[in-house]
């Protein structure tokens, strides 16, 4: 034993002597070639290639490392790697959990194996403070057989992308944004949007609709959502238009709160009473992000962009000059007004660009709402099918969303009373936010007796005062047409008030 180590050690002494031999008669840069010709060497024989990811890249963050390292975190958990780290990232609605330093697992690819390794190097920075500062700097190596070269670099590298954006989409939180052109100049703030985490808690479930439209929705979400390939095939703007039109507590902002619960898209609330012209219109497209939903709420009430709207206030103006003296605050003011009107160049067309022009192909998977109390209000090209492709009428409270109401507040999802509330419901258009305010228990002595009660005398009351407005309605329309008859030239006021008699009647009985 002890001639074995003496032999070792001999053999050492010996190679040390000739390396440095070899340092003093070979010059410098015969010496760098030699290094060079061994790594070759070295190389050709090595089977394993090797790729590094860094957490930055040129000082900017490394998408392709975020993504790396969501995707790892999901694989390690499944192929059982022992050094873990757990991170709660700001937008995220769960913890993430990475490999730890020198931790490595195994994946495979098409037949390729993989081998992943987390490298955290840290150093001190060159701050002057009297404490200095350990800078982190991470990585991943991913090692391979050279065979599968193409396999990594063409396919599988994507691969990881993409399902590591998809984990981070599904884990992060919702928001909802706002635009405010008076603050972000005050403030400084370098976005024109302002925002807050959306935690509403709306879904198709507890939505109250009839369930075959529902369904329709539904179906048409998912369509979207999986039809990249098909919007470039036909050369459209992956993007999508609803326009939801309904009496008012008819479920309109419930049903936007849903489709981004279902979609899991972040909202962008349009305000455009706030936007003071077009080019900044298209500043805040710029900046709203893809899988997104772009809402502008009561549309006809927010700006005044349809032409129809624009001749009535013309002919309107034109009355009131024919009818009124002018005078000198008179003049002052439509001074004014010509002024302002100047100044505000948000325009119809301004709009329609924003919703489907080239502007509109900024981004990808969007999704434009418009909501509306009176869509008859609203000018015919702006709601025309391929800008807002699916129309959406919210509707009165009917049997089949009751029943979702009552399962949502009282938890049943049948009654003796149910088939009571059906027959009258079915004739009263009451909205289903009023339904639901009868089916809230206010106090610890409500019970569901007691609210299915208060409902059923509800729409009693509300079915009687149609039958009463009906016949007012009625006896007014004879009263008016007999009046009319009697002096059909004298009194034109008379036939306008025979035409919205009936025009009532219409109503009570639609």
């Amino acid at each position: 034993m002890g001639a074995s180590l003496t032999d070792v050690g001999s053999r050492l002494a010996g190679l040390m002597f000739i390396w440095g031999t070899i340092q003093q008669l070979f010059p410098q840069i015969l010496r760098k070639r030699l290094e060079s010709f061994w790594n070759r060497l070295e190389n050709y024989f090595y089977p394993y290639v090797q790729i590094t990811i860094d957490e930055f890249s040129n000082e900017k963050s490394n998408e392709i490392y975020r993504y790396v390292n969501t995707y790892l975190g999901t694989k390690s958990i499944d192929n059982g790697a022992k050094y873990l780290k757990a991170e709660k990232p700001d937008n995220s609605k769960s913890f993430a959990v990475i490999l730890d330093e020198g931790e490595e697992i195994i994946d495979e690819f098409q037949g390729a194996r993989l081998c992943w390794r987390s490298h955290t190097e840290k150093f001190n920075s060159n701050s002057q403070g009297k404490s200095k500062i350990p800078i982190e700097k991470r990585s991943y190596t991913i090692t391979f057989d050279q065979q599968h070269r193409e396999i990594v670099t063409g396919k599988y590298l994507k691969h990881v992308m993409e399902e590591g954006r998809a984990i981070e989409f599904k884990n992060k939180k919702q928001r909802i944004y706002c635009n405010d052109s008076t603050s972000w100049w005050v403030l400084g703030l370098s976005t024109l949007w302002k925002h807050i985490n959306f935690e509403h808690p709306a879904t198709f479930d507890t939505l109250a609709m009839d369930p075959k439209k529902k369904e329709e929705i539904i179906n048409d979400l998912i369509a979207f959502s999986k039809g990249m390939e098909y919007y470039s095939n036909v050369g459209k703007a992956w993007k999508r238009g609803y326009l939801l039109y309904g009496p008012p507590g008819t479920g309109k902002s419930t049903m936007i709160a849903a489709i981004a619960n279902f979609m899991n898209y972040d909202i962008y609330d349009l305000e455009l009473t706030s936007v003071d012209d077009n080019l900044e219109l298209k500043k805040l497209l710029m900046e709203t992000t893809s899988k997104s939903i772009i809402v502008i709420e009561d549309l006809d009430c927010s700006v005044d962009l349809t032409g129809k709207r624009k001749q009535e206030k013309k002919k309107e103006a034109k009355k009131k000059e024919e009818t009124s003296d002018s005078d000198s605050d008179s003049d002052s003011d439509s001074d004014s007004d010509r002024k302002k009107n100047k100044r505000k160049k948000l325009t119809l067309s301004g709009l329609l660009n924003f919703i489907d022009g080239i502007w509109s192909a900024c981004g990808q998977e969007r999704i434009i709402i418009f909501t509306t109390n009176y869509v008859d209000k609203l000018d015919p090209a702006l709601i025309r099918r391929g800008r807002m492709d699916m129309h959406i009428e919210m509707s009165y409270c009917r049997y089949e969303a009751f029943k979702v109401l009552a399962k949502n507040y009282l938890g049943i999802e049948t009654h003796p009373l149910f088939e009571q509330i059906q027959g009258l419901i079915e004739e009263v258009n009451m909205s289903p936010c009023d339904v639901a305010e009868r089916l809230i228990v206010k106090n610890a002595s409500g019970g569901i007796e007691i609210c299915l009660n208060n409902l059923i005398q509800a729409l009693k009351e509300a079915k009687q005062k149609a039958i009463q407005d009906s016949k007012e309605a009625k006896e007014k329309a004879i009263q008016d047409s007999k009046e009319v008859e009697k002096e059909p030239k004298k009194n034109k006021k008379l036939s306008t008030n025979l035409v919205r008699s009936c025009g009532r009647l219409k109503k009570l009985f639609r």
